[in-house]
């Protein structure tokens, strides 16, 4: 080190052998982004800064007591260096040595027992002058640190070191309080010593320290750390600006939560809910958008894990002081207290989005129409909050109008309570549901229906299979048994009257015959009041829609073969068909009508019919009609 100061005579010494094999992990293996230097070394400037902070409170005299607490970082592009100089309470010489130099102090003798015995590495080893250190050499050919202590009487230490092996220290009078790191930084390594490539890392990294930092004499965290500070003492540009910050869109948030816990874990955390949802308009699904800090601290930015996907659309920080963190800061290793927060954390928004919808329905159904899809996915992927979840579910039904939406449980207040079911059906839309074949009955009796749009309901009601004790139901289910008494009086005349009941039983074979092994089974049915037929499903644990989609994602067509086709011998084509076919079983306008009223059955189910045989069953029932001069009814 070639400088004119007035040092004591230098004494060069050999780093401790546990040093040498720290400081080859941690060169080529322990941290995979070598810019973590960059964060390290403002930890521990920070560190030393608050521990200055402190003193200063308690102690009558200290070296310096003047000077600002702060952090100033200079770049040498000329020179290939980067420099960051704290103001804290610095070192003394046996302190250099020892937390330099040996194990004595760095902890760095127990970081290496853990990492043998492939166990969780201690957070306390994270800011202090030890590993994180140590994370320069990754990047430097050599390492300079001058300090002065907070001491009165202490002199000053000059350490430096090339990292192979040895290193060497002096004493001085000729410094101020505080520690200066200088790293010469390798030639490859030379954009550390761009302003604008360091001033990036210091936002990204070290935003919200709380000692100001400054680069070229410009300071460059600017933005608090909001979620460290009383929500009272807030203001809401504050609040506005930050997300801002944190968000890369234009919008404006929907809610803010700000909670700072002690138990079980302590938590710091403000989380953003947007205004838009870029999903749904096409934009590809979205990254994690919560970052973790401890103590301030950049750990892992839009952090995987931390909260379940399903809640990716928030936007904001979460900062635990519990964490242990490997000695990089990079990666969590104890899995078990990640999902204790994680779990914490999700508890936290379900509560809250609970609480929000309550106090304001309106402003909550808004928001489930952009971010309900994010909702339903959690039901259909977490069992442990699934019930929870539902409960923040909203969907429109043939109770609720102009455009409100109603909640499961609200569905139960206003049903009879001796059915102890949920009826369902979904569709395109509201036009196409409110008219489909399977509601006819429903609306006969006043039975309310909720209406599902999104195909992400299947799932959910699939997952779901109950709430609060009632059995969700698709209305187009073969196994509903709907009462008897939901025929008002004077139905029967408005209707007409059905086929005398084994009149109707044999026609129903007969369709059978004729469709063979298309469906399951023909019968006659009690819901349909103004359609010829209705393909019914069997089973309960697969909606039709999910059937159709599962035979779509393997290349296939749908297949019925399991599925009822309910027929309403009240209708006068039913009644057509029966004439002709008791005239004759054989009749091909009878057998295209039993062919065309299964049809009918899977364009009412949404499923896709066969084109062709569409059409030429089409064009022949239209023929006859035409050459036999039937009236038109429409």
């Amino acid at each position: 080190m070639a400088e004119a100061e007035n040092y004591s005579a230098p004494r060069a010494l050999a780093f401790q052998a546990e040093v040498k094999q720290l400081l080859d992990i941690v060169i080529h293996s322990l941290y995979t982004d070598k810019e973590i230097f960059v964060r390290e070394l403002v930890s521990n400037a920070a560190d030393a800064l608050e521990k200055m902070r402190h003193l200063l409170l308690i102690e009558p005299e200290t070296f310096d007591k003047d000077l600002p607490l702060e952090i100033r970082i200079d770049p040498d592009e000329a020179q290939g260096t980067l420099s960051i100089t704290d103001t804290g309470i610095g070192m003394t010489v046996q302190e250099a040595e020892q937390n330099l130099g040996t194990i004595a102090h760095s902890g760095s003798r127990e970081f290496l027992r853990q990492i043998a015995a492939g166990q969780t590495v201690d957070a306390s080893l994270i800011g202090q002058f030890g590993v994180g250190f140590y994370s320069t050499f990754t990047v430097a050919k050599e390492v300079i640190v001058k300090s002065r202590s907070y001491r009165l009487e202490a002199p000053g230490v000059v350490w430096f070191s090339d990292g192979s092996g040895t290193f060497t220290v002096l004493e001085t009078q000729r410094l101020r309080r505080g520690t200066t790191v200088t790293v010469r930084l390798k030639d490859e390594e030379k954009k550390y010593a761009n302003p604008d490539t360091v001033k990036e890392l210091v936002r990204r990294y070290s935003n919200f320290v709380p000692f100001p930092i400054f680069i070229k004499g410009v300071q460059v965290n600017t933005v608090q750390a909001l979620w460290k500070r009383q929500k009272s003492e807030i203001k809401e540009e504050e609040y506005q600006g930050f997300y801002r910050f944190i968000s890369p869109g234009f919008d404006e948030p929907t809610y803010r939560l700000h909670f700072n816990a002690d138990v079980p874990l302590t938590i710091n955390a403000l989380l953003f809910f947007p205004g838009d949802n870029p999903e749904a308009f096409g934009f590809g699904r979205l990254e994690p958008g919560v970052s973790l800090y401890c103590r301030k601290v950049l750990i892992q930015a839009k952090a995987e894990g931390l909260l379940p996907e399903y809640f990716r659309f928030l936007r904001g920080v979460v900062d635990s002081e519990d964490l242990p963190l490997n000695i990089s800061r990079e990666t969590m290793q104890d899995s078990a207290l990640l999902a204790k927060l994680k779990n914490v954390l999700t508890k936290r928004v379900i509560k809250f989005l609970t609480d929000e919808a309550a106090a304001d329905p309106v402003k909550y159904a808004a928001f489930f129409k952009k971010f309900g899809m994010f909702i339903k996915e959690g039901v259909y992927t977490d069992i442990a909050f699934r019930d929870d979840l539902a409960k923040l579910l909203r969907y429109d039904s043939s109770k609720t109008t102009d455009g409100a939406l109603t909640t499961l449980a609200e569905y139960i207040e206003r049903a009879d309570k001796k059915r102890k079911e949920i009826y369902f059906l979904t569709g395109p839309d509201r036009e196409t549901v409110a008219a489909s074949p399977y509601l006819e009955a429903f609306a006969a009796g006043g039975i309310e229906v909720l209406y599902l749009y999104d195909g992400l309901d299947d799932l959910v009601m699939t997952a779901l299979r109950e709430f609060d004790g009632w059995k969700l139901v698709s209305a187009d289910s073969a196994n509903i048994k709907l009462p008897s008494s939901l025929e008002a009086e004077g139905d029967a005349a408005a209707l007409g009257e059905p086929l005398p009941e084994r009149e109707g039983s044999v026609l129903a074979r007969w369709i059978k015959e004729v469709l063979g092994d298309k469906v399951e089974d023909v019968r006659v049915s009690e819901r349909l009041r103004a359609s010829p037929a209705a393909l019914v499903n069997p089973d309960d644990m697969m909606t039709t829609t999910m059937q159709k989609a599962l035979a779509v994602s393997r290349g296939g067509a749908m297949d019925t073969s399991s599925f009822i086709l309910e027929v309403n011998t009240r209708h006068p084509i039913l009644k057509k068909v029966n004439e002709r076919r008791l005239h004759d079983k054989d009749d091909p306008l009878a057998r295209d009508a039993a062919g065309m009223l299964y049809d009918i059955g899977m364009l009412a189910a949404g499923l896709m019919v066969n084109p062709r045989v569409l059409i030429e069953r089409s064009t022949s029932i239209l023929s006859s009609a035409l050459n036999a001069g039937l009236p038109h009814t429409r």
